[in-house]
C-alpha cells in the first residue's frame, strides 16, 4: 500500500501538471471504487482551477477555486498517470485541463476511494476526525508522542500503525524507524525511556524525508504519476530482508503480526 512518502511524490508529480489550471473534463469512468464516487464529482470540478494541492496523512488533496476539495486515497495499488499515451482499462477517473493535460487515475484493484468536501468542513472529513498529527509537522514531537503512548502494554509498532497516535505511518516506514531507534517493535509502548523516543521521533522524521526525497518505495504497482519509480527500496536496512545481514553483523528476521509481516534486527532492537 502506497504509505506517506509514496502520497507525498504522488501529490509532487501533480502539482507541476494540473496546479493553476482549469479542469475541462472530470470524468469517473465507472461508480465506484472501494466505495462509491459522488455523483456530483463531474459537476463540481468541471470548469473548477485547481488552486494547490497538499496531503493528510495517506489521502492526496486537491484544492478548487469553488472552495472543493477533491480528496483521493491509492489503496493497495493506484496510481496517477500523467498525459498517458491511451487511457487504459483500470484508469477508472480521468482530469483533464484546458491546457490539454491529462491525469488518470489507476487502481486494478479499486481498494482506493475518491471523494469531494466543501473546504470549510474539511476538518470534519470522516477520515480526518480522530486523526493524530503529522509525523513531519512540529505536532509530533516527543512530549505528543509521550502522551499518546502513556501506560500503553500494546507494542509500540502497532501504536506507530495507528493513526490516531501518528497520521500517515505504514508499515515499511514504521519497521525502518524502528530499527533506526534500535526497539523492538514488540516492546510495549508504555515502558520505552525517553530518551529512546527521543531517538524514535527523530528517526520517524529522518526516514520520511529521506524516502520522500527518494521518491518512496516501490512495491509492486507504484510509480510516481510520471512512471518514475520510487528508490528508498534501496536503502531498506531492515524491511523486506529477512535473513539478510543487518549492519550490526546479525541477520534480519522476520516475523507476522496481525497479517503484517514486521522485520528487526534482534541484536540491534532491545
Amino acid at each position: 500500500m502506497p504509505e506517506l512518502p509514496e502520497v507525498e511524490t504522488t501529490v509532487a508529480g501533480l502539482r507541476t501538471v494540473i496546479n493553476g489550471q482549469i479542469i475541462k473534463r472530470a470524468e469517473p469512468r465507472r461508480a465506484d471504487l472501494r466505495w462509491p464516487m459522488p455523483p456530483d464529482l463531474r459537476q463540481r470540478l468541471t470548469g473548477a482551477r485547481v488552486v494547490s494541492l497538499g496531503r493528510r496523512a495517506k489521502y492526496g488533496l486537491i484544492y478548487t477555486d469553488r472552495d472543493d476539495v477533491l480528496i483521493f486515497h491509492l489503496g493497495m495499488s493506484g496510481r496517477w498517470r500523467v498525459d498517458p499515451a491511451t487511457i487504459e482499462k483500470h484508469d477508472h477517473f480521468i482530469l483533464e485541463t484546458e491546457q490539454g493535460r491529462v491525469a488518470a487515475l489507476n487502481d486494478p484493484r479499486r481498494f482506493g476511494s475518491l471523494d469531494i468536501m466543501p473546504l470549510a468542513r474539511l476538518d470534519a472529513y470522516k477520515a480526518f476526525l480522530s486523526m493524530g498529527p503529522e509525523p513531519l509537522s512540529d505536532d509530533f514531537d516527543i512530549a505528543a508522542l509521550q502522551t499518546a503512548i502513556a501506560g500503553r502494554a500494546a507494542p509500540i509498532k502497532a501504536m506507530l500503525l495507528n493513526q490516531n497516535i501518528v497520521a500517515g505511518l505504514g508499515n515499511i516506514y514504521v519497521c525502518e524507524a524502528l530499527h533506526m531507534a534500535g526497539i523492538a517493535p514488540s516492546r510495549a509502548a508504555g515502558g520505552i525511556s525517553r530518551a529512546k523516543l527521543v531517538l524514535l521521533v527523530e528517526a520517524i522524521k529522518a526516514v520520511l524525508q529521506s524516502a520522500i526525497e527518494a521518491g518512496g518505495s516501490t512495491l509492486r504497482d507504484f510509480a510516481a504519476p510520471d512512471g518514475e519509480l520510487g528508490y528508498f527500496a534501496k536503502q531498506w536496512l531492515v524491511y523486506g530482508r529477512e535473513g539478510e545481514p543487518c549492519s550490526c553483523g546479525a541477520l534480519v528476521k522476520r516475523r507476522v503480526d496481525s497479517g503484517r509481516s514486521t522485520f528487526y534486527c534482534g541484536q540491534c532492537q532491545r
